[in-house]
């Protein structure tokens, strides 16, 4: 029997599907928008300055040719949610897909060290706002026949990051989130998976990499000895978004160069 497909389905397809991906301004988010993009998917890219945001917008669309729509919010703003999800119901009909991504971090030392602002604002972005945004998609999703969410996590949620307690305490709730959420709706056929990334070369984790002896120190415990390229995460959120991956839910997937592993702890 000849091995041969006649098959032009590109993989990963995601023609017809609309996904909204937040923190859609740049790094993981942008690479993640111009992944789904480029899979034929509609794009809602969501951050907090509108500017950006819709040079960012204008970027997708002439690289691609996609419809992308540029929503102004902030993930930790209920009401703010909620226009996201129905502008992208009113521009494209649906959701399909919801990439949750943006975050925050603005404590750095010992954990004793934070007052409650800094838990209120990590907690409100990295964790709550997640739920958020879950809440207001997973009733388009229903009404599709199924969808996707796609929470980015961190190997910070697995194993303490010295100076971000708090940060790593969300991004092990992201972790349970995640896995709830699948178990809850595995019937409504909504998958719901993370990805724990190590050290992504981005805006965000600039504090390390332009520190010359921090950044060394980083790639001293990575195997691979380099930071992960934005592009490289995207990647694996566009297959996560598409049908291929249709048994894959409530999975944890570690994408950090081979750091954990290292590191001795078990996932």
């Amino acid at each position: 029997m000849s091995q041969t497909s006649t098959s032009t389905t590109t993989p990963f397809d995601l023609n017809a599907k609309v996904a909204i991906v937040t923190g859609g301004s740049r790094g993981i988010g942008f690479a993640t928008a111009m992944a789904l993009a480029q899979g034929g998917a509609k794009v809602v890219i969501a951050s907090r300055k509108p500017e950006p945001l819709e040079q960012a917008a204008a970027q997708l669309r002439e690289a691609t040719g996609a419809e992308v729509l540029a929503v102004p919010a902030h993930t930790g703003d209920d009401a703010a949610v909620e226009r996201v999800v129905a502008r992208a119901c009113e521009a494209f009909g649906g959701v399909d897909v919801l990439v949750n991504n943006a975050a925050t971090n603005p404590h750095f030392g010992p954990l004793l060290s934070a007052d409650d602002s800094h838990w209120d604002k990590t907690y409100d972005v990295n964790v709550k706002g997640y739920f958020r945004m879950a809440r207001a998609c997973v009733p388009s999703m229903r009404e599709r026949g199924g969808g996707r969410i796609i929470n980015i996590a961190s190997i910070a949620g697995r194993r303490v990051q010295p100076g971000m307690g708090i940060y790593c305490i969300s991004k092990a709730a992201v972790i349970m989130l995640t896995q709830v959420l699948a178990v809850e709706l595995a019937d409504a056929h909504i998958n719901v998976n993370a990805l724990t990334p190590g050290f992504v070369k981005t805006k965000f984790s600039s504090a390390i990499w332009d520190n010359e002896a921090l950044g060394k120190a980083v790639l001293e415990a990575i195997p691979q000895k380099r930071m992960a390229d934005p592009e490289e995460i995207a990647n694996l959120i566009r297959f996560l978004a598409s049908s291929e991956s249709s048994f894959v839910t409530g999975s944890i997937i570690d994408i950090d160069g081979g750091q954990l592993a290292a590191s001795g702890v078990n996932p």
